[in-house]
């Protein structure tokens, strides 16, 4: 195992995928493979189709995510159309609104399961609602295939091998930004706003962790529930510590309050850093673009509002299939994007297992050898392995100037190798 510090609302989308080999199934219902592949799952699989299912919070106070599967809706109908689908099966694609409560999200991955007999999840968003459901369907035996959340659950331990996430965890994003502030601001002190819950808290621990033993100290926290109306409250208790540096671990509806709290406080100016979950135009553009200059973030795809990527094959690719099967999206939003290159890499994944079944598709998504995606930023690549779940691991810093976000610096690996 790589070294680590520790171990709107969208219809259901029909977006239609023959898989070869594994000698097709065995038995009346279709549920099992044969030939080398004998008696493994091909529920939600047939000779010309694949069923997946997603459950993201549509609605809600996290519902600035529900761009995210339009991306994800974009991509297999440009492979469903324009490729036959994936490795000859066309891809239908279910997607359901769990509002961001865990409780809805354990009702509707139970839907996708038991009543629409998908083949795998992919994905859930976020940490308390993801983790609401692992242990169904790892005792399922179903895929939760790329998890759209860093937890540093994901990646952690051989208990729950049918899942996996696929951003950096927030602990490397922790680390990440710890390294920007100790050089940049070596004896800085730091204000902390948090979501209190594993996300917020996996970015705390990882910060202070890896902030250990330098001149750079976190003086004051304030966490908040995803119910609160405002953050308001915690930003002025933040403000009095007159810190140097303020973390915003926060989510877009309360990342956003943040920033303008942030903006408006013309007595307090600390380096604001921002999570990369919510970066996106979407978030900053309510805001004022003129409020939010200089703020530091995150990255590890590329960002289709910078001009360096307007050539970029598959960025070109990715704008023009947004434009052409889901035309109402906006293809510079960050959460589409994302979708997108999820979606590549769960094609890139299933093409790569040996048996097309969910055995093979949980043990591809643990072995992957330097995939490929074109979306990413030059020098990341999809890798796992034995006792490694953290598909990617590097990222890089950017500030936002003028109107969109300049990278900074080098690619950051927090592998470890």
């Amino acid at each position: 195992m790589r070294t680590r510090a520790i171990q709107a609302a969208l219809a259901a989308t029909a977006v239609v995928v023959a898989v070869a080999g594994c000698g097709g199934r065995d038995d009346a219902t279709g549920n099992t493979a044969s030939g080398d592949c004998q008696g493994q799952q091909t529920t939600g699989l047939t000779d010309s189709t694949m069923k997946l299912g997603g459950v993201f919070p549509l609605s809600g106070p996290a519902s600035a995510y529900a761009e995210l599967p339009k991306g994800m809706q974009a991509y297999f109908e440009y492979v469903n159309n324009e490729q036959g689908g994936i490795g000859g099966r066309k891809v239908e694609y279910l997607l359901r609104d769990d509002g961001y409560q865990p409780p809805k999200t354990v009702e509707e991955t139970r839907r996708l399961v038991e009543q629409d007999q998908v083949f795998a999840v992919l994905s859930t968003l976020g940490t308390p609602t993801s983790a609401a459901v692992w242990d169904y369907l790892n005792q399922r035996e179903v895929p939760q295939i790329f998890v759209a959340g860093g937890a540093t659950q994901w990646g952690v331990g051989d208990g729950h091998p049918w899942t996996i996430g696929w951003q950096p965890s927030y602990h490397a994003e922790g680390q990440v930004f710890a390294r920007y502030v100790t050089e940049q601001k070596p004896d800085a002190t730091v204000a902390v706003l948090y979501q209190n819950d594993d996300f917020g808290k996996d970015l705390l621990a990882s910060f202070t962790e890896a902030t250990a033993g330098s001149g750079v100290r976190v003086i004051a926290e304030q966490s908040y529930e995803v119910t609160d109306p405002t953050v308001d409250p915690q930003l002025r208790n933040l403000a009095n510590s007159k810190a140097d540096v303020l973390l915003n671990f926060a989510t877009p509806k309360f990342a956003a309050q943040t920033l303008a709290a942030d903006a408006r406080n013309a007595e307090w100016n600390p380096l604001h850093i921002l999570t990369q979950v919510s970066s996106t135009m979407s978030v900053l553009e309510p805001v004022g673009f003129e409020n939010v200059q200089n703020v530091v973030t995150s990255v590890f795809v590329k960002d289709p509002a910078d001009p360096q990527w307007t050539d970029d094959p598959g960025m070109q690719l990715y704008r023009d299939k947004l434009a052409q099967y889901v035309p109402g999206a906006d293809p510079s939003d960050g959460y589409t994007l994302v979708g997108w290159a999820m979606a590549q890499s769960f094609h890139k994944t299933f093409d790569a297992a040996d048996c097309k079944t969910r055995e093979g598709l949980r043990d591809a998504m643990r072995s992957l050898d330097g995939v490929e995606i074109d979306l990413l930023l030059p020098g990341i690549t999809l890798q796992t392995g034995a006792g490694d779940g953290y598909p990617m691991e590097a990222m890089q810093i950017q500030r936002f100037q003028g109107d969109r976000w300049v990278l900074a610096g080098d690619l950051v690996d927090t592998s470890g190798r």
